[in-house]
């Protein structure tokens, strides 16, 4: 974040900060967002590998012994994403449906979405527009028609030419 922030204009509230992955980004946005809750707030995570890659089963206990952290998480997989019958650790809806357990009975902000898919995107992208509006659900947005203020880095947006 502090080489971001040189570069960007990035809000300091962590409120404001959310991270996303999908497969193995979707554990390191979790874990970025675990370990790191003073930076990032809100995580998005498709087909998360919550498996037994260098430990990554653990965050349903690591979560139940561990206190309340302020984050709001949003989880997605298909039933038939890599299912592995007999190890369980290596189960990736399996995983994924213990660390919602395991966040949902912490109190945890928590939303998931479990389709039928197997371990790809094609869900999350589907659905990636309502994972944006809960996670962000109370944060304002303009009702002005006029307003040309771009609210992501680039400050005012150019009115667009008009047509002859």
């Amino acid at each position: 974040m502090p080489a971001v922030k040189k570069e960007f204009n990035v809000s300091a509230d962590p409120e404001l900060h959310g991270i996303m992955g999908a497969s193995s980004g979707g554990i390191a946005a979790f874990s970025t967002a675990w370990f790191r809750p003073n930076d990032f707030r809100k995580v998005i995570t498709f087909v998360g590998s919550f498996t037994n890659i260098r430990g990554g089963h653990v965050f349903p206990e690591l979560v139940a012994a561990s206190e309340k952290k302020p984050l709001r998480i949003f989880l997605q997989d298909g039933r038939n994403d890599n299912r592995r019958p007999g190890n369980v650790e290596n189960d990736w809806f399996y995983q994924n449906v213990r660390l919602m357990q395991a966040l949902t009975a912490k109190g945890y902000e928590v939303n998931y979405v479990w389709g039928i898919g197997n371990h790809g995107q094609k869900q999350g992208g589907a659905i990636f527009p309502e994972m944006m509006r809960w996670l962000w659900r109370d944060q304002p947005v303009s009702t002005d028609p006029n307003d040309a203020i771009e609210r992501a880095f680039r400050g005012p947006v150019a009115p667009s030419p008009q047509a002859p």
